[in-house]
């Protein structure tokens, strides 16, 4: 078994990660622009040749310390270079990443080459040559925290680089970034139905090519005559032999059988010519009609009668034209498909939003991808049948709506420009800011579970404040209906992704009761790290927006340490800890539910092992017989709780107790970080002689939540004297 990363494009971890587990691969996991996973030298074969969405297929060779340029250098000497590369033979190294001692790409690359050639000089007095275009073997080395993984790449140039282009547009779309098009569109499903594929925009026909080659089951590496395994002396020759065979039967089968379903149009003749002869090169000429005409004249295709697909990259406003002139061109665009592909799907990638908006239709879904480094999405309209129009305007807001939006929308304002500069991406925009509207407003930028970072939207989290017994029913409901439509209109969220619910203090004091069965959960980011959140399925979400500071500050202050979490909820401050480098992390929890969610926060970035358990146990009862000393402990309890499984906690009467306890589990440098949302709550300093204590809330109430300071209380202490 061999360990492998393919690199991908942002936002398209998901479906790689789909596509490998398919290809057999093995442990299978997204991680930062790529996918981690595991299997035979052949499955790594097998992912250059077929992967459609991969960038690159790289395999570690080893993995060192290396916080400085001789430790980089010793680590790279230290592999028999030998084993993967002859003496006469050409090698380039490609560095990404960096430290703080060691930041220029260009010369990390370098020294990972002179430890490489330095070796063959003093064994055989003789070195391998440079060759930045076609090496023998190409090396690829990532420099992230003092840690160096240096991986052979087997792909040797892009995987995007099929081998077919001879000339392209203005405006070409990588083919890796033109499958994750179709993918999300559906063709694969729309084809195996029959359907028949439509590119009004074609340019040099990426689109076209690609779905031919996914209908027809062609390899899209079987016509690269370039891999950086090919040099490699650790190439297996005979397994790569048989996996092309087998490719090229399984193409050959899909060609001969493929029916003339691709449909390809331009007004510029130039660029048709370039798809005519990338078509040619592809080996799909033959099924694909291309033709000059523009928008304008776009009809269904005579024979497609099965439910097809319109798909294409027109051009955005940043690089060919102008807004204003490009709005006719999707106006046109979206009258002609409403009109004459019934039944039809359409999806159109832009970055410009109001150009999308210029359709005049109604997106069913909606995806974030790069095309380059520009953002952009994927609009996927239904046409026909209950397709309709984009709605009209919404019918004027009520005065008490209308004054929640002019709230929210003013916050939102005042807040966006730091928002976006500390890449905050769960934010309080609303908190009883208008007496009458007693609730807490909060927007989670994510995506489902399971969908990459480019689906991410914006949702909303509701929580109204139990109205007093003396407001009508009908008042409240009301007022309700008031704040979600207000606050919709205000961030232009639609209501099926706003969640709502009523704050009631539970009977015996439960935070936590179940208020749906949805099991919808989005991923989130903070710090750079990713979390679960359930909007709808408890009263909580997951994630104490309140306590992103104090999660930051233990990151930060995690680095080598043991830390210790106790009632840790979904363990998103262990998942903090982690991340920032700790050494340890131990987090206790009561509940099966929130540890099974704090597991699945580990895993969603990669966090796993020995080091880092997970404890069923009542945080007090735990804290008594545990015998560990740490040095960061972080607690946060909850005001009061009655569960039958673990004692009465009340956390006024019981703090004492428990930060004591604490104390004796501390290292003699430790700290605690001790917080919670009791507005009532004192601490017993003067009980605590052991501890010095030092009031931070304010330090850790965070921007968003600045009009409403209460919102918790948190201390530092460490060992008195």
């Amino acid at each position: 078994m061999r360990r492998f990363f393919a690199t991908c494009p942002k936002g398209l971890e998901y479906l790689l990660r789909d596509e490998l587990v398919a290809l057999g691969a093995e442990a299978v996991r997204e991680g930062l622009a790529g996918v981690h996973f595991q299997g035979p030298l052949e499955t790594g074969y097998r992912a250059c040749l077929w992967s459609r969405l991969a960038s690159r297929v790289l395999m570690p060779l080893a993995e060192f310390g290396a916080a400085t340029e001789d430790a980089l250098y010793d680590g790279v000497a230290a592999i028999d270079w030998s084993e993967h590369l002859a003496v006469d033979a050409t090698l380039a190294v490609d560095a990404h990443g960096g430290t703080d001692a060691l930041r220029h790409t260009r010369y990390l690359a370098q020294r990972v080459k002179d430890a490489v050639v330095d070796q063959f000089r003093d064994r055989e007095g003789a070195r391998p040559g440079v060759d930045t275009r076609e090496p023998s073997i190409r090396l690829n080395l990532l420099l992230r925290k003092d840690r160096a993984t240096l991986s052979l790449d087997l792909s040797g140039t892009p995987l995007h680089r099929r081998g077919y282009r001879v000339g392209q547009g203005e405006a070409p779309l990588k083919e890796n970034l033109a499958c994750a098009l179709l993918l999300r569109a559906g063709w694969p499903a729309i084809f195996a139905a029959g359907g028949a594929l439509v590119d009004p925009m074609c340019g040099s026909g990426t689109l076209l090519i690609e779905a031919a080659w996914m209908a027809a089951d062609a390899a899209p590496g079987l016509r690269r005559s370039y891999f950086g395994f090919l040099g490699w002396r650790g190439h297996d020759a005979e397994t790569w032999a048989r996996l092309k065979t087998e490719a090229e039967t399984r193409a050959h089968a899909g060609l001969s059988a493929l029916p003339a379903v691709f449909f390809g149009y331009d007004q510029d003749a130039r660029v048709l010519e370039e798809a005519k002869r990338n078509a040619q090169q592809a080996g799909v000429a033959g099924f694909v009609h291309l033709a000059r005409r523009d928008v304008a004249h776009l009809e269904r295709p005579e024979g497609g009668d099965a439910p097809g697909l319109i798909i294409c990259n027109p051009p955005y406003g940043e690089r060919i034209g102008q807004h204003e002139a490009l709005v006719p061109v999707y106006r046109t665009l979206g009258a002609h498909a409403l009109a004459g592909f019934d039944g039809w799907r359409l999806a159109v990638i832009t970055s410009d939003d109001g150009l999308a908006h210029a359709i005049g239709l109604r997106a069913d879904k909606r995806y974030v991808l790069f095309n380059g480094a520009l953002e952009c999405r994927l609009f996927v309209f239904g046409l026909g049948g209950e397709a309709a129009p984009r709605a009209q305007p919404d019918k004027p807001l009520g005065p008490g709506a209308e004054a929640v939006a002019n709230r929210v929308t003013k916050t939102a304002r005042h807040l966006r420009k730091r928002l976006e500069r500390e890449a905050v991406h769960c934010w309080r925009v609303y908190d009883a800011d208008l007496p009458e509207y007693a609730a807490a407003i909060d927007v989670y930028v994510g995506q489902p579970e399971g969908q990459p970072a480019t689906a991410a939207q914006a949702y909303l989290h509701v929580q109204e404040y139990a109205p007093p017994r003396e407001i009508p029913e009908a008042v409240a409901r009301t007022r309700l209906a008031d704040l979600v439509r207000g606050a919709g209109r205000a961030l232009d969220i639609p209501r099926e992704r706003i969640a709502t619910k009523t704050r009631y203090r539970a009977k015996g004091g439960s935070q936590y009761g179940r208020h749906d069965a949805r099991g919808e959960f989005l991923v989130v980011e903070e710090g750079g790290l990713k979390f679960l959140v359930n909007l709808h399925d408890y009263l909580d979400t997951g994630l104490f927006l309140d306590h992103r500071p104090v999660r930051l500050r233990i990151q930060a202050e995690a680095r080598g340490r043991s830390v210790l979490n106790l009632f840790c909820y979904t363990a998103s401050a262990s998942v903090h800890a982690a991340g920032g480098g700790a050494a340890a992390t131990t987090s206790v929890d009561l509940s099966a539910t929130y540890l099974d969610w704090a597991a699945r926060n580990f895993a969603l970035n990669g966090i796993g092992g020995p080091s880092h358990r997970l404890l069923q146990a009542d945080s007090m009862q735990w804290l008594a017989h545990d015998r560990g000393h740490y040095d960061l402990v972080f607690v946060d309890p909850p005001t009061f709780s009655n569960s039958k499984r673990a004692d009465d906690f009340d956390v006024q009467r019981d703090h004492v107790r428990l930060l004591e306890l604490c104390r004796q589990r501390l290292a003699p440098d430790g700290l605690i970080v001790f917080s919670n949302n009791n507005r009532r709550f004192r601490l017993d300093a003067e009980a605590l002689p052991g501890l010095a204590i030092r009031d931070i809330t304010a330090a850790t109430i965070p921007f968003d939540f600045a009009r409403n300071p209460r919102i918790h209380q948190c201390f530092e202490l460490r060992h008195a004297g």
